[in-house]
């Protein structure tokens, strides 16, 4: 996964109602280190494996938001981005801006209801470290319309899409230049709350999803979903403290 293709994640970030919480089990979950910004950015976060930017977190700005993660990819021109958005029927929640020298940034909605946004970078380029414990090693989108969702998401990014089944459901695998990029999961059964809405969910690799699961519980962490056997993978979805939903992630070799 080359987080600098555009398309392709390249930066995640957690908007929470207790960054200082927050901080504090994200740091203990994954063994990050904290690097909080000025007051000009609001406090922003970013969090640092092996001395490389991971992920970022903030405090909440809009009225009934709630702690979430995102997911942003990269973009060469965020305003193309946004007027493909746009042109596919998705929504602009926040037009592209400028972030000092760092980048250019913009949020969006799917037609499902689906946020993400796009990092156009500057001086920061997003994630600096994938595909090791600790850090981002997937990105996948539950809705409940996979074929409006595929042909969102190639009018935006222009991905190709290969087919297949996971716990017997339809399962698409988002690929640039055959290389795969994200997943698109349905969100049908009984695992899935009527209520729950689209979401793109982070998914961060582990070397042992059961002890990071027991680990997570012991720093006030929730179980969302209990760990289960996926073609490769062994995997489990948590909640921080404040609520937050993130998936773990353990590859088989």
């Amino acid at each position: 996964m080359n987080v600098a293709s555009p398309g392709v994640p390249n930066w995640i970030d957690l908007a929470t109602a207790d960054l200082d919480d927050a901080i504090r089990f994200y740091t203990a979950m994954f063994g990050w280190t904290a690097e909080i910004s000025g007051d000009d950015l609001g406090g922003y976060t970013t969090f640092l494996l092996n001395g490389l930017p991971a992920a970022g977190a903030g405090p909440l700005f809009g009225e009934g938001q709630v702690t979430a993660w995102s997911t942003y990819f990269a973009a060469s021109d965020a305003d193309a981005v946004a007027a493909r958005v746009e042109a596919a029927y998705g929504k602009v929640l926040v037009p592209p801006f400028d972030v000092g020298d760092q980048g250019r940034m913009a949020a969006f909605l799917d037609p499902a209801g689906a946020p993400f946004s796009v990092w156009e970078p500057g001086t920061m380029r997003g994630a600096e470290v994938v595909n090791i414990p600790g850090a981002l090693t997937w990105s996948e989108l539950n809705t409940r319309d996979l074929e409006g969702a595929a042909n969102f998401y190639h009018a935006v990014f222009g991905w190709q899409f290969r087919s297949t089944r996971i716990d017997g459901l339809p399962y698409l695998l988002a690929e640039l230049n055959q290389a795969p990029v994200a997943g698109i999961q349905l969100m049908a059964g009984g695992d899935w709350p009527d209520d729950l809405p689209a979401h793109w969910q982070v998914h961060f690799a582990v070397g042992d999803c059961d002890g990071a699961v027991g680990h997570a519980l012991g720093l006030g962490g929730r179980l969302v979903r209990p760990p289960a056997n996926i073609p490769g993978a062994r995997f489990a979805v948590l909640a921080d403290p404040q609520g937050g939903t993130f998936a773990i992630l353990h590859k088989h070799r």
